[in-house]
């Protein structure tokens, strides 16, 4: 297995930029995964690591080697797309091992890697049935055994889990993770959906308009954001932000009430600031400053969606399952070491 290196890579339709200047390490056996939201870039870079998209500048190296115009089947990757693409006339064991087959590999060499494919998968029970009938995480798993038996040096997921029903989606999503770990293998996975890359990443890459905005551990990004936008995307509820003002080192926040907050070191000049709050981090509290919308109740989670006397928007996280009527009123609190603080211009997280 090997690891990728991507080094200012550019790339354009015409005159508009898609992807701007991109500066990334994988290492070797790294799970690394690209989120964002839709159009921000992520399945055209995965492409192009593919060798699906030319790369307009720059350069892609794998195990070392630059790749940066060589032939998709030249690269040494294996690609799982989001559709299943099995061939229906063929069974599963057929499917897999396919493109060994055209390669002109030895009847034995594909069978024994098919095998040893569908034990990782446990697909032995299938090996003579056609993907008609099969189920969806089926198929995918066949489409990801028809890459493993490849042996490629880096594996490439393009949202892989997007057309499975929820309940599906968890399971592939642990047996994913219980591949990576198997074979050791470097990976590289695109999807939209944030609870799949905390889940399943070493290292997450948050991808808007073509840019990297932040490359870290699932935890790292969650904990330690370095702007707004990071901060609202990783985690689930996203997290609640809300406008204070800065006072002479003191941060009011008029949709709590006035609550002051002292404000963080790098906070010098008095202003409009943002400040940032977990749903899990607020809490329910005495008073009638606020207007509960709807309570979600889960078993052992509940989310309370409130409304601030200001019009601003508040999602309390709850471990109990006592929650307030809709339509009536509650205050809410946290604790000041929980508030992050973003610049209302550049977005910038303030220390």
């Amino acid at each position: 297995m090997s690891g990728l290196q991507l080094t200012n890579v550019v790339k354009r339709y015409g005159q508009t930029q898609v992807i701007h200047g991109i500066d990334l390490a994988i290492e070797d056996g790294e799970f690394c995964v690209f989120v964002g939201p839709s159009g921000c870039g992520k399945s055209t870079l995965l492409r192009m690591v593919a060798g699906l998209e030319e790369v307009t500048e720059g350069r892609i190296e794998i195990g070392g080697r630059d790749v940066t115009t060589a032939d998709p089947a030249a690269r040494g990757i294996a690609m799982v797309f989001q559709t299943y693409a099995l061939y229906p006339h063929m069974t599963v064991a057929e499917n897999m091992g396919f493109g060994l087959k055209m390669n002109g590999v030895a009847k034995d060499v594909i069978a024994r890697k098919v095998g040893e494919a569908t034990r990782i998968l446990k697909l032995e029970d299938y090996l003579a049935r056609k993907p008609k009938a099969l189920s969806g995480g089926q198929r995918q798993r066949v489409a990801i055994g028809r890459a493993i038996v490849r042996g490629p040096e880096v594996f490439l997921f393009d949202e892989p889990l997007s057309n499975l029903d929820a309940e599906l989606r968890v399971e592939m999503r642990v047996e994913i993770a219980r591949l990576h770990k198997e074979i050791g293998a470097t990976l590289v996975y695109v999807t939209h959906d944030q609870v799949e890359a905390m889940t399943l990443a070493d290292k997450i890459v948050v991808l808007r308009d073509g840019y990297i905005e932040q490359v870290g551990a699932p935890l790292q990004l969650y904990n330690n954001p370095d702007n707004k936008f990071v901060a609202g995307f990783i985690g689930s509820p996203a997290m609640n932000f809300f406008e204070g003002v800065n006072t002479g080192g003191t941060v009011s926040v008029p949709a709590l009430g006035g609550d002051s907050l002292r404000a963080p070191a790098s906070l010098t000049s008095d202003g409009p600031v943002t400040v940032g709050v977990r749903p899990n981090k607020v809490k329910l509290a005495d008073g009638a400053t606020h207007s509960v919308d709807l309570s979600e109740r889960l078993g052992g989670v509940s989310y309370h969606y409130i409304t601030a006397a200001d019009g601003a928007r508040i999602v309390v996280e709850a471990f109990d399952q006592d929650a307030p009527p809709s339509g009536t009123r509650t205050g809410i609190t946290f604790d000041a070491a929980d508030a992050y603080f973003f610049d209302p211009e550049s977005k910038l997280r303030l220390r």
